[in-house]
């Protein structure tokens, strides 16, 4: 029986698809809830979570709150939810929003 899941993502984060590329390495369906287009959905993570960073997946009930796909894996691997496997994933699983990333600039020194 397959667990059922609950993630509150963002449409186009890498964290987000992080998360996805996971639950689809492991072809679990999910419910995909949109914290950005969607305030109820953004605030029902924040009451469950206790929080405001995204990802959120809830998991048969247990929240795992600010997460990457790495870690979403790894709960779903070490509660043995699912079998292991050396498919890999469609995405990479940990990495962060565009916004989020280190902002580089040459710097000409003359």
């Amino acid at each position: 029986m397959k667990p059922n899941i609950v993630a509150y993502l963002k449409p186009t984060c890498g964290w987000s698809n992080g998360v996805r590329a996971v639950l689809r390495k492991y072809d679990l369906p999910f419910e995909d809830r949109d914290i950005i287009n969607d305030p109820a959905q953004r605030e029902e993570m924040i009451l469950k979570s206790g929080q405001m960073l995204s990802p959120c997946v809830e998991i048969d009930g247990h929240m795992l709150a600010d997460v990457s796909g790495e870690e979403v894996e790894a709960y779903l691997l070490t509660q043995r939810l699912v079998p292991p496997t050396d498919r890999a994933a469609d995405a990479p699983t940990n990495t962060p929003c565009a916004h989020e990333l280190p902002f580089s600039s040459a710097i000409a020194f003359r």
